[in-house]
């Protein structure tokens, strides 16, 4: 009865990806800065820097050959034996992880045998096999914790109900099921320490969300307990006005909308996954950036992203004449060009080409029309496969199928974009002078983003180019 009138203080999920899990000193600013939020948090957490890929290439080692598996083994024990004898200082706490720990791998070891007997990797094996890397994390994270005096348990996304739709691979969470689940198993008032990557299909499965699907995960679980902030810490100064390593004198980027976030991860900018936004944007939650570097001068973001458009301002506070936030870039593009004299007006010659490459799980990311050609975007590692899949059907109104690969997208992002009139043409101009040749240019397909299209060997020019045109350099 005395807890009836007590008022709940909403979670923060604080999340802590690959990038920072590289060394022992990585590990020990993490764990100071649970400590410095003074408050019980839900901390998701990635797999150590490079065990992902290690999984994905061992699995297909094991299936090959038995030995590997063993190999695999010992080298995932050695490294996390190594952690817990540096970070764990209780003898007790330092034996129970370690027993855990073999009993973790050594279900691996079972997974991995099957795998070598079928001689095939079947998708929900291996599903199973690449969330070791984020189930290693999540309990080793929570002994460190315990160690140093937090009250930190391990909470698995089986243990709290986080449900996904099923799909292997690239799973999407079914939020009617699992928000009640998640936030009744959440609401104790501790440290929680959860693995991203991965949830549970609705016949108990392992399914993925996506490479790098832990800030979706971390979202997804914001969003079940209504959290007060989804905090991402990296080990960058957060967005940007362009990349550090390709433009002069970047600005960062204090405030963004849910949109220009979402735009800017989609193009390449490699502080979000994309679909992060996603369960965020209906509760109004908050994403605050940190630099786990600073994490010294305590719980202070770098960048926040939130339902309203922030104005944009210069150096002295007055408001830029212009919407551009940021300019970013992506090598992941290819085209697939349907040519024939009468593509573009032949009812149907669309539909049957994206029905057949989205029936193949192939993500189309744009499309482009003329009279003479249809051009349809895609990721360049799909591309072969996607002309497989449209050339089976064969289209009589197509005369010719063409791919084009080498290609970089640059976008240029901020709010209310498509409704100033000075940014093609200024863009145009910058481009021009710079000697780059677009070979696509999109306006108005989004309120915040305009993009075009180049050979790979041009794009720092571009996005350089860019950048200049819109922020002046100091």
């Amino acid at each position: 009865m005395a807890d009836r009138g007590k008022v709940r203080v909403k979670k923060i999920v604080a999340k802590f990806g690959g990038s920072n899990l590289k060394t022992i000193e990585d590990i020990r600013k993490i764990t100071r800065t649970v400590e410095r939020y003074e408050r019980p948090i839900i901390a998701v957490v990635s797999a150590f820097y490079g065990i992902t890929n290690r999984l994905t290439s061992g699995i297909l080692e094991c299936r090959d050959d038995e030995s590997r598996i063993v190999a695999l083994q010992d080298f995932l024990r050695e490294m996390k034996e190594d952690l817990i004898s540096r970070c764990i200082r209780d003898e007790d706490t330092r034996r129970q992880t370690t027993a855990e720990l073999g009993a973790r791998l050594d279900d691996l070891r079972r997974v991995l045998l099957g795998v070598h007997y079928l001689g095939e990797i079947p998708p929900t094996v291996h599903d199973r096999v690449l969330s070791y890397g984020e189930r290693l994390s999540s309990f080793l994270l929570a002994a460190i914790f315990r160690d140093s005096g937090i009250d930190a348990e391990e909470r698995l996304p089986e243990d709290i109900g986080l449900y996904t739709n099923g799909e292997l691979r690239n799973a999407s969470i079914d939020f009617s099921r699992s928000e009640p689940a998640v936030a009744e198993a959440l609401k104790a008032d501790t440290v929680f320490v959860i693995p991203g990557f991965y949830g549970i299909s609705p016949d108990g499965k392992t399914t993925l969300l996506g490479r790098g699907g832990s800030d979706y995960s971390a979202a997804a679980i914001a969003r079940c307990v209504h959290a007060e902030s989804l905090d991402i810490w990296k080990d960058v100064d957060g967005f940007m006005s362009g990349d550090p390593g390709m433009v002069d004198a970047p600005h960062r980027l204090h405030t963004l909308s849910y949109r220009e976030a979402a735009e800017l991860s989609y193009f390449g900018a490699r502080i979000l996954h994309p679909r992060t936004v996603e369960p965020l944007r209906d509760q109004g939650i908050p994403i605050r950036i940190f630099n786990i570097h600073r994490y010294r001068e305590g719980i202070l973001p770098l960048s926040v992203i939130g339902p309203e458009p922030a104005p944009l301002l210069d150096t002295n506070g007055a408001d830029m004449p212009h919407r551009v936030k940021s300019v970013t870039s992506s090598h992941d593009f290819a085209i697939l060009r349907l040519r024939g004299s009468g593509v573009g007006q032949t009812p149907g010659i669309l539909g049957t080409a994206a029905v057949a490459i989205a029936e193949a799980g192939i993500n189309i990311k744009s499309v482009m029309t003329t009279q003479t050609s249809i051009n349809i975007f895609l990721s360049e590692v799909d591309i072969v496969a996607a002309r497989g899949e449209v050339e089976k059907k064969g289209l009589s109104a197509v005369s010719l199928i063409e791919t084009e690969t080498d290609l970089s997208a640059v976008a240029l992002v901020g709010e209310g974009l498509s409704e100033c009139e000075e940014i093609a043409s200024r863009l145009v101009m910058a481009l021009s002078n710079a000697g780059v040749h677009v070979k696509m240019l999109a306006l108005g397909a989004s309120e915040s983003a305009t993009y075009f299209l180049v050979r790979r060997d041009m794009v720092g020019t571009a996005v350089k180019a860019a950048h200049a045109a819109f922020f002046a350099v100091e």
